[in-house]
């Protein structure tokens, strides 16, 4: 099997392995939204029978979906395995290697973080899990990014020096993306700090905006595309911020006034919908600022300037 067959096997696992773990993500978001974490009890089993002779089509809603999101966990647990283990068939010690053996340790991590929550009764974990689940999540990403055909591209035909203020940009985005995220999981997991997740969403799309428009300006097709999805998902996710604040506190306007119902439909796919899309801006935003990255690494090496930390092509030196 040559090496090019390797490398877009690699990348095929890679995006499905992406992709499965919204499943668990989504589940999980929805045990969030409705309260229902501590449904089954005890961990690994749940309600003390094993993972897969749980009585699952048989149990309450509320168990039947809790149980769901441990079975998904599974689930990504395996494709992180075959992503670990192809990695390392194709290409042994090579940084892509240890980023995919990075993601299964971060599944791992997950599960026991899952587990600990349950076992503490302790919603504090359950904020943790959450916000670490978006990190693996924006990995995965990062994965699926330098195992696709693009990632050299760029390497023949290097750009010019990605401008100073883009590439602060791009750096910082996603920190202020883990803030939020912070303060996103305060509100929902302890009921806290939703003022301040409001105010800092102001800060957040001002500098993802920036960040995408910035990106869009420099014509690299190769920024291009993550910079429409990274404004596509933006606005997504102001409306489902709106539309999650006014299904869980209404809107007391005289013409369109909206009394608020708790766990309404409504209100659940909103606040969920919200959560899932903050992850994949995170994905996104990771994934831009690596490209941006990577090509001011490549033209600085062009142009004979300091390249700074390495960020290397899988398969080539470590």
């Amino acid at each position: 099997m040559t090496d090019i067959a390797h490398d877009r096997r690699l990348h095929r696992i890679a995006v499905a392995t992406c992709c499965c773990a919204l499943l668990p993500i989504t589940i999980g978001a929805v045990v969030t939204t409705m309260k229902w974490g501590m449904a089954v009890t005890g961990w690994p089993g749940s309600d003390g029978y094993g993972m897969f002779t749980y009585p699952w089509f048989t149990v309450a809603l509320d168990k039947f979906t809790e149980h769901g999101h441990r079975l998904a966990g599974v689930l990504i647990g395996m494709f992180a395995i075959v992503l670990a283990g192809w990695a390392w068939r194709s290409r042994p010690g090579r940084p892509v290697a240890w980023l995919a053996l990075a993601v299964l340790a971060g599944v791992i991590v997950q599960g026991l973080l899952g587990g600990q929550r349950v076992l503490g009764n302790d919603p504090r974990f359950a904020m943790i899990h959450g916000l670490f689940g978006s990190a693996v999540f924006a990995l995965m990403g990062v994965v699926v990014l330098v195992t696709a055909r693009g990632w050299t591209a760029p390497a023949r035909q290097p750009s010019r020096p990605v401008s100073p203020g883009l590439l602060l940009l791009a750096v910082s985005l996603p920190l202020l993306l883990v803030v939020q995220a912070v303060l996103g999981g305060l509100v929902r997991h302890l009921g806290g700090a939703l003022f301040e997740h409001l105010g800092f969403a102001a800060v957040v799309t001002f500098v993802t905006a920036g960040t995408a428009m910035a990106a869009l300006r420099t014509g690299e097709s190769w920024l291009v595309g993550a910079s429409r999805w990274l404004l596509v998902l933006l606005a997504v996710q102001v409306l489902l911020g709106a539309a999650a604040w006014v299904t869980r506190f209404g809107l007391a306007v005289a013409s369109i006034g909206y009394v608020a119902v708790q766990n309404s439909a409504g209100q659940v796919v909103f606040r969920t919908a919200h959560a899932v899309t903050g992850m994949l801006l995170m994905l996104v935003a990771v994934n831009l600022s690596v490209r941006v990255m990577r090509l001011d690494r490549l033209s600085r090496r062009a142009a004979g300037l300091p390249t700074g930390p390495a960020i290397a092509v899988p398969g080539g030196p470590a």
